[in-house]
């Protein structure tokens, strides 16, 4: 009815999007009506139609903790909403939310009453003058009620319309009225006048386009026309509820606690059949937890109320019986709905009872000591160990008035992280790191069709998460995708995979790498870009052509790379490993000494003499024997089977290989190395490029070389003439630099002859200068030690806030006992700092300035301790 309605006023009425948010990583779930159509809000993306309505799906989690112990509270709820895009406005969305819920859906207009914000004059207006709704029923609230609001952004007023269910929902209280928290005035619709770009400091400024975003619970509408207690008795999902008491053997509305139980696995189970349905898979973390979590309390909660056996798939099938005629997915989706419940069923009672037991014994252990709380080791013991998410055991024991140690439980589990991080290196008894890959039925195998095709359709056989087998990856999530065939070349012989697509109907996949599994499986590494692909989908697998032409360049490159250096180095070079990719190649050979670079340019010339020359490439399949007979080079260490493929270049080139690479030479374009080094006794490393990747390196170098003429301020032509002159000025003008600083130096000093006292009959001479670095303390050293002839000499000078301490000593000096690095250690203290040195000459740097006079005043004390 909402929808057709609608359509009569002129808007596009869209399917509901799925549950998980497309590039929208603010958002785990669909949370809203206006959620998925957020683009179109912002502008980042043009709607079919300025005027849009849905029906959508939504979960949310907030309260979960409330869910069952209300019957108000839902995790599942579908979301009526019709959207302006800039079109129409307040006008218009008052009126057809009055004209839909009085005439279309015939509810009593006098039972309707409307509220507006605080400030909103003009839809207190609307809803006045033109709607006829006396003012003293329309409701005037503030910010918190009736102002739409997420931080800076889009916002603005809303008006909400209130349906009065009668006395019998009521709290009896006196001036119950609207906005009371009883159960008697229910919020059925909510128009949000989206009019205002919000700072987020409280400042607002008028958009240009306004928008219209309307949200209405169909529960809600059902549970007003149905006049019913709450959501769980409206029709469709009290019939799931009555599936849930007959598997228990009880009713509903019979006992409290049993109610709760019903309630919880009610909305959970439609929580759970819908967000299966959209591809998500149960996991540890994200929305993958939040399925998990539902799931597993569900399943608790059964128990609970003595339902045996697995029975979430039963209820599942009750949940798409109701809901298929709008939610066509699930019955699309029903065998992997199914298959899900049941084997997340499954892990879980395999690990609840051992669980509960345990948990049960730790309980009786905390009445024993008098403890209230459960610490956190023993709560990460029952999750790491049992199974237990922390969020269950904080149910179970809340029902029995115990906490947990939340914050130990973090801190064990982080513990358990490191240890699991620094462990990786370790191998299970067969040798190798058990992967994900490893739960993949070892029958499956993968046919390589990419040698005459980039596209290929096929069939998904299996799908992995990063650490689960799973039946559907869903949009944004990261995993591989193993098919019956492929054009992808996985990663093999130092070649990388192949990247690209793989497409369907419901979704598609963006291809990051390609690897070969077990088992002769190839897996299509990567994550999904929009949508959803599920195991069974039928698909196009396309390779990204322009990567795989150039990796074919590069690795037909290595093909003449190896013969060439045979032919300029001898026929000891043999190929120690390889990597190509579509930018580069590098190319690992034996050979006992670094290229000269006259061979280096012998080795290039002979690779693109015969890259003009257009050699065609030929790949031919026989057996090994007539491989060798060829004179096909083989890989050291490399295992072959009975048949091979041989690649031919001409007659310049024949090789056993198994990647692919171009039709002719000619294609490769031209050939440059770049590096040529050594990575290991005898063995020799050569990286170069070819067609794009060596465009893109000839541009970025011009680019820098054009800088560097630019900095210079010359041109590029120019540039070595220009640094040669440069060098010249700088090596001048470091000449005269050094002439000044000298003249400063003794400038600043001046005539200090006068200074010199006698310490036990040697000439001791001890003065500041200022703003003198170390290398002209050395040389004012140099030229005292001239002019006092034998003795000690000790220079501070204060640079920059900082001290620089310099001491000499004569030969004589010397033979009496002075020794300048001792001399230096014992004053250095004083001015915050330490040093030292040889006996002749000694230097020290300090921090603290003031300290200088008392430094210099002490040296004729320490000189006189050391001279015989």
């Amino acid at each position: 009815m909402y929808l057709e309605f609608f359509e009569s006023k002129g808007h596009l009425a869209m399917k509901s999007f799925s549950l998980v948010p497309h590039n929208d990583n603010s958002l785990l779930l669909i949370n809203s009506g206006m959620a998925p159509l957020k683009p179109y809000f912002t502008g980042q993306e043009i709607p079919p139609r300025k005027r849009v309505t849905t029906c959508q799906k939504c979960i949310r989690t907030g309260d979960i903790e409330n869910v069952g112990k209300t019957a108000r509270h839902g995790t599942f709820f579908e979301m009526l909403g019709n959207f302006s895009f800039g079109d129409y406005f307040k006008n218009e969305a008052i009126h057809w939310s009055w004209e839909f819920l009085t005439e279309v859906v015939g509810l009593d207009p006098d039972r309707l009453y409307p509220s507006v914000y605080l400030d909103d004059d003009e839809a207190f207006e609307i809803w006045n003058k033109e709607i006829g709704i006396a003012s003293e029923r329309i409701f005037r609230f503030g910010k918190e009620d009736n102002f739409w609001e997420h931080g800076a952004g889009p916002c603005g007023p809303c008006s909400e319309i209130y349906y009065d269910r009668g006395e019998k929902y009521g709290c009896k209280k006196q001036g119950c009225t609207v906005g009371c928290d009883c159960d008697r005035y229910m919020e059925v619709w909510n128009n949000v006048f989206t009019q205002f770009e919000s700072d987020g400091q409280g400042n607002y400024e008028e958009l240009k386009q306004k928008n219209i975003d309307t949200g209405m619970g169909l529960e809600r509408l059902a549970v007003v026309v149905q006049d019913v207690d709450s959501i769980f008795d409206v029709d469709t999902i009290k019939a799931l509820l009555n599936r849930v008491a007959t598997l228990a053997n009880t009713e509903y509305k019979k006992d409290g606690d049993v109610d709760v139980s019903l309630r919880l696995i009610t909305d959970h189970v439609r929580s759970c059949t819908f967000m299966i349905s959209d591809g998500i898979m149960p996991s540890n973390e994200g929305r993958g937890y939040v399925l998990r979590r539902l799931l597993r309390r569900a399943a608790r909660h059964g128990r609970l109320i003595g339902i045996e056996g697995k029975f979430l798939a039963d209820l599942s099938t009750t949940v798409i019986e109701l809901s298929k005629d709008g939610y066509p997915e699930l019955e699309e989706k029903k065998a992997m709905i199914l298959k899900v419940l049941t084997q997340e069923e499954d892990k879980f009672n395999k690990t609840i009872d051992q669980g509960l037991a345990i948990l049960n014994d730790l309980e009786e252990d905390m009445v024993k000591k008098g403890i209230k709380v459960l610490s956190g080791e023993d709560a990460f013991k029952l999750y790491d160990t049992y199974g237990f998410p922390l969020d269950l055991t904080l149910e179970i024991l809340e029902e029995k008035q115990f906490g947990v140690d939340e914050a130990g439980f973090k801190a064990a589990m982080q513990k358990q992280r490191e240890t699991a991080r620094n462990a990786r290196k370790t191998t299970n008894y067969m040798g190798a790191d058990v992967t994900v890959y490893q739960s993949i039925d070892p029958s499956l195998t993968t046919e390589f069709t990419g040698y005459d095709s980039l596209v290929c359709d096929t069939v998904i056989t299996a799908l992995t998460s990063e650490s689960d087998l799973v039946e559907a990856l869903t949009d944004g999530e990261t995993g591989t995708i193993i098919t019956e065939k492929t054009s992808f070349y996985g990663t093999m012989g130092g070649q990388q995979g192949d990247t690209g697509v793989i497409i369907c109907e419901t979704g598609e996949f963006k291809v990051e790498d390609t690897i070969h599994l077990q088992g002769g499986k190839v897996g299509h590494v990567g994550r999904v870009i929009k949508g959803m692909l599920q195991t069974g989908d039928k698909v196009t697998c396309k390779v990204c052509e322009k990567n795989r032409q150039n990796t074919g360049k590069n690795h037909s490159a290595t093909h003449l790379l190896q013969k060439a250096l045979r032919t300029v180095l001898g026929n000891h070079v043999e190929q120690a490993g390889s990597f190509v990719d579509g930018d580069r190649l590098r190319f690992d050979f034996t050979h006992f000494s670094a290229l000269t670079p006259e061979e280096i340019l012998k080795v290039e010339t002979l690779v693109n003499e015969k890259i003009k020359e257009s050699l065609p490439v030929q790949t031919e399949i026989m057996t090994l024997d007539e491989a060798k007979k060829s004179g096909a080079m083989a890989l050291f260490g490399e295992k072959y089977g009975d048949s091979v493929r041989v690649v031919k270049m001409g007659d310049f080139s024949t090789e056993l290989c198994g990647g692919t690479h171009i039709s002719n030479t000619g294609v490769i374009g031209s050939f440059k190395i770049l590096s040529e080094t050594g990575i290991a006794a005898g063995v020799r490393r050569i990286e170069a490029l070819t067609g794009d990747g060596l465009m893109n390196y000839y541009k970025e170098t011009e680019l820098t070389l054009h800088e560097a003429a630019k900095t210079a301020k010359t041109t590029p032509a120019s540039l070595t003439a220009k640094i040669e002159s440069l060098l010249e000025e700088i090596k001048a003008l470091h000449s005269e630099n050094e002439k000044l600083k000298s003249k400063l130096a003794n400038d600043s000093l001046g005539d200090v002859m006068d200074q010199v006292t006698e310490v036990k009959g040697m000439k001791v001479l001890a003065v500041k200068v200022l703003d003198v670095d170390m290398n002209g303390l050395r040389n004012l050293g140099d030229q005292l030690k001239d002019k006092l002839g034998e003795g000690v000499i000790v220079i501070a000078s204060v640079q920059d806030g900082k001290v620089n301490l310099m001491a000499a000593v004569t030969d004589e000096a010397q033979k009496k006992g002075a020794h300048a690095g001792n001399l230096i250690k014992a004053i250095a203290s004083l001015v915050g700092g330490g040093g030292g040195g040889r006996p002749n000459m000694a230097q020290a740097g300090g921090k603290n300035p003031a300290g200088v006079d008392a430094c210099l005043s002490k040296v004729a004390e320490v000189v006189a301790e050391q001279l015989n």
